[in-house]
C-alpha cells in the first residue's frame, strides 16, 4: 500500500487550506450548506451533505469549462 501525504489547515472559520503531494486546494463553506473547493491542478468541486446517507458532489476540471 503506497504512502500518501495530506495536511489541512483552518485559516478562517469558513476557509481551509488543503495540501497534498501533487497540489494545494482551498475549501470555503462549513458543515451545513454547500462547500466549494478550488485546486491548483484546475479541479473545482461543489459538494453538499444531505440528510441521511446522501451526499451530492459535482466536479469540473479545466477541460470541462
Amino acid at each position: 500500500m503506497p504512502l500518501t501525504f495530506r495536511k489541512s489547515f483552518r485559516i478562517l472559520p469558513w476557509l481551509r487550506l488543503n495540501i497534498n503531494k501533487g497540489s494545494m486546494s482551498f475549501t470555503t463553506g462549513g458543515k451545513s450548506g454547500p462547500r466549494y473547493t478550488r485546486s491548483t491542478s484546475g479541479r473545482r468541486t461543489t459538494s453538499m451533505n444531505l440528510p441521511g446517507p446522501f451526499g451530492w458532489r459535482k466536479t469540473r476540471t479545466k477541460k470541462d469549462d
